[in-house]
């Protein structure tokens, strides 16, 4: 093996419950405007044409809990709930009961973004790097696998900042279901144990500041937090 000119950071690896060993975290694809009302409050209507995708760095990745100081370069910083999927066998072109094969665990995230920095890129049709790979952004909760849930579609998904609700939906208003998303995904990359999948966030989305406690939850997964401390 080739000699390192230096060390990398230890991939960062997400507690499941029931398991000693932790699942780590490959790749992050998330999915955009997946709920009707969140795509409306951003000004965009929905079609069910094709979904698509951005991705965060999983190095930008932490556990809930965590403090994360107010990002630099925005004034406009926002949360966004969302039920995490984590892939747990390799699957290409997918078909449905592949896809549904595909997928290990359930767990709760948050797409913390930029959003000043999102809408500007955004207007210019550039990407939406900048809004939305921010260190610290990809927040994951605990794991569940997916054999130990019942349906998904009823589950409540949920989001509080200092208590306050601030998003409240079901899994049901998905517009891309968990099966549709990974057949989809699946035509482009080989998907793989590692791959995380965010699923979008429903409407509510807005913005927090140093000193806010960020807390949500979905039916049946561990609940998620995360603290904003003054910027470095």
């Amino acid at each position: 093996m080739s000699e390192l000119l230096f060390d990398l950071p230890k991939p960062v690896t997400i507690p499941v419950k029931g398991e000693t060993a932790e699942y780590p975290i490959g790749r992050i694809f998330c999915v955009g405007r997946n709920y009707a009302a969140h795509a409306a409050e951003m000004g965009f209507e929905v079609d069910r044409e094709a979904p698509f995708y951005f991705t965060k760095s999983p190095a930008n990745a932490v556990l809930t809990g965590a403090t994360m100081p107010y990002p630099p370069g925005t004034k406009n910083f926002h949360y966004e709930m969302e039920l995490v999927m984590a892939i747990g066998a390799p699957v290409f072109r997918a078909s449905k009961e592949e896809a549904e094969a595909a997928i290990y665990a359930f767990g709760c995230g948050l797409d913390m973004t930029r959003r000043d920095l999102q809408i500007a890129s955004r207007e210019k049709q550039r990407p939406w790097d900048l809004g939305k790979d921010v260190e610290d952004s990809a927040v994951f909760s605990p794991l569940t696998k997916a054999g130990d849930l019942s349906e998904m579609d009823s589950k409540r998904i949920h989001l509080e900042v200092n208590g306050e609700v601030k998003q409240d939906a079901t899994l049901a208003e998905l517009i891309w279901k968990l099966d549709e998303i990974i057949m989809d995904l699946s035509k482009f990359y080989h998907l793989r144990p590692g791959d995380v999948i965010m699923t979008g966030t429903p409407a509510g989305v807005g913005p927090v500041v140093a000193g806010d406690k960020i807390t949500g939850g979905i039916d049946g997964l561990d609940t998620i937090s995360l603290t904003l401390s003054d910027a470095e």
